[in-house]
C-alpha cells in the first residue's frame, strides 16, 4: 500500500540546481539599472515574494525594460542551471505510480516556466503554483492547500519536499508531511535543525526513499 497520492516539489535548491543563475540575473540587473552590485546574501535576503516584485521595487518607472531584462538574461543564461542528478528518474518513477504531482515555488510564473520547460520536466506536473498564483507566500500554507483542495486529497498523505524553512513551515501549517534536502549548500544548517519528517542529504537517499514508499 503507497504512503502517498500527492507530492509537491519546490524548485530552486530541491529539484534543480538555479542560485548562481538567480544570484547573476539579479546582479544584472541591479548592475545596470542600480549602479551596483549586491552580495549573493543580500539576494537571498530578498527571496519569498517572486522577481517581479523586487524587480518593481528596484526599478520603479523602468520596471517594464528592467522586467524584459530579467528573463531574457535568465532564459540566456540558463545553462547555469541543471537539474540535480537523478531527479528526472524519480519523477518518472513517480509519475509512473500514477501519484499527482505538483510544484509549490516561491518563483514567478514566467522564471518557472523558463526552469522547467528548459530541464524538459514542465510536463510531470500535474499543478504548477508559482509565488504569482498566491496571495501569501511562503511560508504560507496557502500553495499546498490549494493542491489539496483542487485535487480533493487527505492532507495526511501528501508530501512536501524543499530545501529551506520557508518549506518546512508551509507544510507544518498545512498538516501535510514534509521532507527536507539537503544536497544544495546555501542554508544546510538551517534546515538540519528543523524537526522534519524526513531528512536526506543526498538525490540517491531521497530516491530510495520514494521507491520504498509509493
Amino acid at each position: 500500500m503507497r504512503n502517498f497520492d500527492g507530492i509537491i516539489f519546490d524548485v530552486d535548491g530541491t529539484l534543480t540546481s538555479t542560485n548562481d543563475l538567480i544570484f547573476k540575473s539579479f546582479r544584472y540587473i541591479s548592475n545596470k539599472y542600480l549602479n551596483k552590485s549586491i552580495t549573493n546574501e543580500e539576494i537571498m535576503k530578498l527571496f519569498g515574494p517572486p522577481e517581479n516584485v523586487i524587480i518593481k521595487e528596484w526599478t520603479g518607472d523602468n520596471y517594464d525594460t528592467a522586467r524584459k531584462d530579467y528573463y531574457d538574461y535568465y532564459a540566456r543564461n540558463h545553462h547555469l542551471a541543471n537539474l540535480f542528478p537523478g531527479i528526472k528518474e524519480i519523477l518518472t518513477y513517480i509519475k509512473s505510480k500514477n501519484i499527482l504531482l505538483a510544484i509549490f515555488t516561491g518563483k514567478g510564473r514566467e522564471a518557472a516556466t523558463i526552469t522547467l520547460q528548459k530541464l524538459e520536466v514542465y510536463d510531470y506536473f500535474d499543478l504548477i503554483i508559482t509565488g504569482d498564483d498566491v496571495k501569501e507566500h511562503k511560508p504560507s500554507a496557502e500553495g499546498i492547500n490549494n493542491f489539496i483542495k483542487k485535487f480533493n486529497l487527505d492532507k495526511a498523505r501528501v508530501l512536501m519536499i524543499g530545501d529551506a524553512s520557508p518549506d518546512f513551515k508551509a507544510a507544518r501549517s498545512a498538516g501535510v508531511k514534509i521532507a527536507s534536502v539537503l544536497w544544495d549548500y546555501y542554508v544546510k544548517e538551517e534546515v538540519k535543525s528543523l524537526d522534519s519528517d524526513f531528512l536526506f542529504h543526498t538525490v540517491e537517499e531521497f530516491k530510495k526513499f520514494i521507491y520504498e514508499n509509493i
